[in-house]
């Protein structure tokens, strides 16, 4: 498992030269797991990010905007889900860092964590579907692993305002809410591979993925994929209702879906979606460790 916190945890401070990354990991002003912290701010501080980053993202944003133009013509003529994920695998088992990958399964993980516990704490949607996606290999993003989860977020808030019309239920303040959703602790994932060829972090990864997973979807499910991002908001706010915190949204802003952002920012804004689901979870599960 991943230790990165003992890395800054021993870092020590230049007066006239301070680390950005080991200041942010100091700083405590929002909720995160000091693990998952450590390994975004280390990988983070990787060469790629400084140095590969700005050229990916150029390229990668041009591309998308002309595969727009070639999916308005033909919106629908590749349809490929199994080989964007075998392809999403191979990159991320083979190119992308330990911590990287390490953050990617644990937003899976902890995105299905918080979708039950806004279900567990609306009394009356016990007979609710739920498609929990917790992986804990890179094996298993081969199982259509990113567009599941894309489907669950619209299904979720699609089912529980389907569940609140028919029985007339409500979102609503709970004074002692179910934790019982949430894991606490560290999530046992497989030994991620660690080799030189290892070498991408997290945003460079995902602006390279965003126009590959554009490519082999249909217009419709890669525009339904970028908008998904947004859906932050609205997950925070049922959360933040039942916890009686609306203060805490601050630490959300991927901006509220009614007004869809450009797709070939869509990269960016995964960044977000997965720094907003670390710090949601996080301030959970604080509260459930105050409780216990």
């Amino acid at each position: 498992m991943l230790h990165k916190s003992e890395y800054f945890e021993n870092l020590k401070n230049d007066p006239r030269d301070p680390s950005h990354w080991h200041t942010l990991y100091l700083d405590k002003s929002i909720p995160f797991s000091p693990d998952a912290k450590a390994a975004f701010l280390y990988d983070s501080g990787r060469k790629s990010r400084q140095f590969l980053l700005p050229f990916v993202r150029v390229f990668a944003r041009f591309f998308i905007i002309l595969m727009q133009l070639f999916k308005a013509i033909s919106p629908n003529l590749i349809n490929a889900p199994k080989m964007l994920h075998k392809s999403l695998f191979l990159g991320m088992k083979y190119m992308v860092s330990p911590e990287a990958n390490y953050l990617i399964l644990r937003h899976f993980y902890l995105g299905s964590e918080i979708l039950k516990f806004i279900k567990v704490n609306v009394k009356g949607t016990e007979d609710m579907p739920m498609n929990p996606l917790k992986p804990l290999s890179v094996n298993e993003v081969k199982n259509d692993l990113f567009l599941e989860h894309d489907l669950n977020l619209y299904n979720f808030i699609i089912n529980l305002n389907a569940a609140i019309k028919e029985k007339g239920l409500k979102v609503e303040k709970v004074d002692r809410p179910d934790f019982s959703a949430l894991t606490v602790g560290e999530i046992p994932f497989e030994e991620f591979r660690d080799k030189w060829s290892n070498f991408m972090d997290l945003s460079t990864a995902i602006e390279i993925f965003t126009p590959v997973y554009q490519f082999f979807l249909t217009d419709n499910d890669f525009w339904r994929a970028s908008n998904s991002l947004q859906l932050d908001e609205v997950i925070g706010i049922y959360a933040t209702t039942i916890m009686d915190c609306p203060e805490k949204l601050i630490g959300l802003n991927n901006k509220h879906p009614m007004i869809p952002l450009p797709t070939y920012g869509a990269a960016f804004r995964l960044t977000l979606h997965g720094l907003s689901t670390e710090i949601l979870h996080a301030l959970l599960v604080n509260a459930k460790k105050e409780m216990v």
